[in-house]
């Protein structure tokens, strides 16, 4: 009997590097289920904060401003000293089918909200590792919360452990927040197209109708000979 439990310990022993060992009543062993070893990843949890928050971060805690917006949102206004790398870059494809995108995003969003058409960056990852290490403190800013929340995510699975987002983004930061480059403010970067004139075209057209009316009511006299000399069909 000793005999067979030396025999099996040193086949536990053995063995014990690729299974688990059960000895049954008959004093034999068989194999069990094999050993495997798990890899624990741990993940970032991306802070959200909103733009006084954001300051106190910049100033207490030594995080860097990433900016995700594309060129154009960045060119129109963006916090002074920031990085930028682009989450979307502009889609310049010439197969067929983005031809008949690019065709009809530019005679509708980019027409009335001067939106580019764009895709996902490809190198976004990869120029943000070229500039930082993934121990950088990074405060992601795009213009309403949801790009800088997709990069964050991108760069949380590239092994980025501290970011942080703004909520809602630059159009919720009020003027004066933070030290900005640009020809209008963060909080209306992201407008632009006809939808930037229409208020002076409504207040032009109001003013008009107004001045119409007043002249037809306080001179109709002269109201109707004007209109006699109005084009009849």
């Amino acid at each position: 009997m000793a005999g067979l439990a030396s025999s099996s310990i040193l086949s536990s022993i053995s063995n014990f590097r690729t299974s688990w060992l059960v000895e049954t009543h008959s004093g034999r062993t068989k194999p069990g289920k094999p050993l495997r070893r798990r890899n624990l990843n741990i993940k970032a949890e991306v802070n959200y904060v909103n733009a006084e928050e954001a300051k106190k971060l910049i100033a207490g805690e030594g995080y860097t401003i990433l900016d995700v917006r594309d060129k154009s949102q960045y060119d129109r206004a963006h916090i002074k000293s920031c990085y930028h790398v682009p989450l979307f870059v502009e889609n310049q494809d010439n197969d067929f089918g983005t031809i008949i995108k690019r065709t009809v995003h530019n005679n509708f969003a980019g027409l009335f909200f001067g939106l580019p058409f764009t895709k996902l960056n490809p190198d976004f990852v990869q120029s943000v590792k070229s500039q930082f290490s993934p121990q950088s403190k990074l405060l992601l800013v795009c213009q309403e919360g949801l790009r800088s929340s997709a990069a964050a995510n991108n760069l949380d699975q590239a092994g980025f452990q501290t970011i942080a987002c703004i909520t809602s983004g630059l159009q919720t930061v009020k003027p004066g927040t933070f030290d900005s480059v640009g020809t209008t403010e963060l909080q209306d970067a992201g407008k632009a197209g006809l939808i930037t004139i229409q208020g002076k075209i409504s207040a032009v057209l109001g003013t008009v109708l107004v001045c119409a009316y007043l002249f037809i009511t306080f001179f109709p006299e002269q109201a109707e000979k004007l209109l006699q000399f109005a084009p009849t069909s």
